[in-house]
């Protein structure tokens, strides 16, 4: 990284071949989190209000052991 940071061209080898080059140090950028206030212009600009109107008071509970296998209804 030091010689990449001076400039100079540092190749990587796999198995003795070359790899890749690093040629110049660009630092890594910071990872962010979610901009909730841009999500909320988006969602204003497109005229919605409110992203979740409503959960349900049993949104957490446990599904019934037969959920996923039986038939949906018609």
């Amino acid at each position: 990284m030091r010689l990449a940071e001076a400039g100079e061209r540092v190749v990587l080898t796999r198995d003795g071949q070359p790899d890749a080059d690093l040629i110049a140090h660009v630092p890594h950028p910071p990872r962010g989190g979610i901009d909730f206030e841009a999500g909320r212009a988006w969602l204003k600009a497109r005229g919605i209000n409110h992203f979740i109107t409503y959960i349900a008071d049993d949104f957490d509970d446990p599904l019934d052991e037969d959920f996923l296998i039986r038939p949906l209804p018609e």
